[in-house]
């Protein structure tokens, strides 16, 4: 039984995260990730929290269009391939992923987890949005940014995301039907997304 949140930059992931795994006696799995990822590979706890947000060369794009037109197809990557930086930390990101898949009650945030577990049975992937105006103020507040590179930070971040997930897993990151729950942030609070995730966990009889 898995939790998989994927997230629009500044949505709230990490508190919505939190108050489930609290709530289910569950455990988020988001900085241990990135550690254990640091830990397998010779990159550090900074490059694997950015990964999201790396997309491959064209170059590289041209080399895997065939390898990668399925998630399942990502380990199969010739280790020639597998060179560049990015590609790297993604195969090691899945293959943690995987591992940890096959555990009991964790909630993943972000990591392209829900690509990754997507044959899962017993999981429940949810995707986390709220309006750019919202994210925009969040990230002048949080981040101490102006409005001008609050908005430039949510853009690339989101466009960062959707080129990861298109690029290595052939998957669109924005299509609602890749997740059992849509659920808008601002508009619920991220308790309220949290209630939903977990009244749906329990009608499960998780």
């Amino acid at each position: 039984m898995v939790i998989t949140i994927s997230r629009q930059y500044l949505s709230g992931a990490s508190e919505v995260a939190a108050r489930v795994a609290e709530t289910l006696g569950w455990t988020v799995v988001d900085d241990a990730l990135i550690e254990a990822v640091a830990a397998r590979s010779e990159f550090t706890s900074e490059d694997v929290e950015s990964l999201e947000e790396q997309v491959p060369s064209f170059l590289e794009r041209f080399a895997l269009s065939s390898a990668l037109s399925s998630p399942e197809n990502v380990l199969s990557v010739p280790n020639a391939i597998q060179g560049s930086a990015s590609l790297r930390l993604a195969h090691v990101t899945r293959e943690v992923i995987e591992e940890l898949g096959h555990r009991d009650r964790l909630v993943f945030v972000g990591r392209a987890a829900a690509a990754v577990l997507a044959s899962e049975r017993d999981a429940i992937h949810v995707r986390l949005v709220a309006s750019v105006e919202s994210r925009v103020r969040r990230a002048m507040t949080m981040l101490g940014l102006d409005e001008k590179e609050a908005r430039l930070a949510v853009k690339d971040r989101d466009e960062g995301r959707e080129h990861y997930h298109r690029e290595l897993f052939a998957r669109d990151w924005n299509d609602p039907t890749n997740y059992h729950l849509v659920l808008n942030t601002e508009a619920l609070g991220t308790d309220g997304a949290a209630d939903l995730i977990v009244a749906r966990a329990r009608s499960l009889g998780w």
